[in-house]
């Protein structure tokens, strides 16, 4: 019986020693913290399982910390009160040269690229009740577009005001502002996030709702406006009532370190995230954008040197543009 349990205690310490990886480095942190999302959001869906990947092949611990999204996960990373988060390129443009409204001016040079992720698409829905089949049609009426931190928290109010859209606009978690519609608080919920939206897909389940977007005119001007910003496609059928693609804006998102994290796990990260996207595709569909190809999808974000390493091994010529000083 002795042998037994020492042979059942040895085998629990070799599987432990397996989870945590052979060697792990010991100037590598033994904790990690990822920046997220809001509930009802793509990046909590994706964030865990890219930290579950991640977890799996270095043996590394990453616990995720809900946030309002990339405004917010921009400043946890910059000052290294997260190690790791989420962000779009939008918004990344915004932190490093301090123009959008939400960095006073400051400019934000501490966080870097690691791997693409997936685009955001400009996501409208309203429920069919309420009458409101079209963008100008939330003039004068209320809309609910997630955290303010996130990217339609921060982007939404400026295209409205590009459009003439004067709209009562509402912020909070995704969850919330879908249990807000379907309460007749809002009459719109415009969201951005990877398709699909699992507070759009709830929503859905028990409601007749109408999904829309912008015309083609709008997006002109939204597009000269906001240049950062690229046409985009929702299927038809990426929601059950969604019967024809929809025409939109999206931005690309990107995962992002803090400048300081080690060359080799950085490196690591990227090489398990990358050569493991079919994993991710399991937990959400967005993942299927997680590709090497996709790294230039970033056009401003330095790379963390880590995956300039693992991009150089691929054959991947970075411009000089998106490295990082130190390299």
């Amino acid at each position: 019986m002795a042998r037994l349990v020492l042979a059942f205690v040895a085998a629990l310490f070799a599987a432990t020693a397996s989870a945590q990886g052979k060697n792990f480095p010991a100037h590598w942190p033994r904790t990690l913290t990822l920046a997220t999302g809001s509930l009802g959001a793509t990046y909590m869906v994706y964030g865990k399982a890219w930290a579950e990947l991640v977890n799996a092949s270095l043996g590394t611990h990453i616990t995720l910390q809900q946030t309002e999204g990339p405004v917010q996960n921009i400043g946890l990373t910059d000052a290294r009160l997260t190690d790791l988060g989420m962000t779009t390129m939008g918004v990344a443009l915004q932190a490093l040269h301090g123009k959008g409204e939400w960095t006073h001016g400051r400019r934000y040079r501490n966080f870097r690229a690691v791997f693409p992720m997936y685009d955001t698409p400009f996501h409208f829905v309203s429920l069919e009740k309420s009458g409101v089949r079209q963008v100008r049609d939330l003039n004068g009426r209320k809309a609910g577009v997630g955290p303010k931190g996130g990217t339609c928290g921060t982007y939404i109010p400026q295209i409205f005001k590009v459009l003439g859209i004067e709209a009562t606009l509402r912020h909070g978690q995704a969850a919330d502002m879908a249990a807000s519609l379907q309460d007749g608080l809002i009459e719109a919920f415009p969201f951005c996030a990877g398709v699909p939206v699992g507070a759009y897909a709830e929503l859905e389940s028990v409601n007749k709702v109408r999904f829309f977007s912008f015309t083609r005119d709008e997006i002109r001007r939204i597009k000269a406006a906001f240049p950062e910003l690229s046409e985009a496609i929702i299927p038809r059928g990426a929601y059950r009532q969604l019967r024809e693609d929809q025409l939109t804006v999206g931005v690309f998102n990107f995962a992002i370190a803090h400048k300081d994290l080690p060359e080799d796990l950085v490196y690591e990260i990227t090489k398990a995230v990358l050569e493991g996207q079919a994993q991710l595709v399991t937990a959400h569909p967005a993942a299927k954008e997680t590709r090497l190809e996709n790294w230039s999808r970033n056009s401003a974000i330095p790379f963390h040197p880590g995956a300039l390493r693992y991009y150089r091994e691929k054959g991947i010529s970075v411009p000089a543009s998106l490295k990082p000083p130190s390299s």
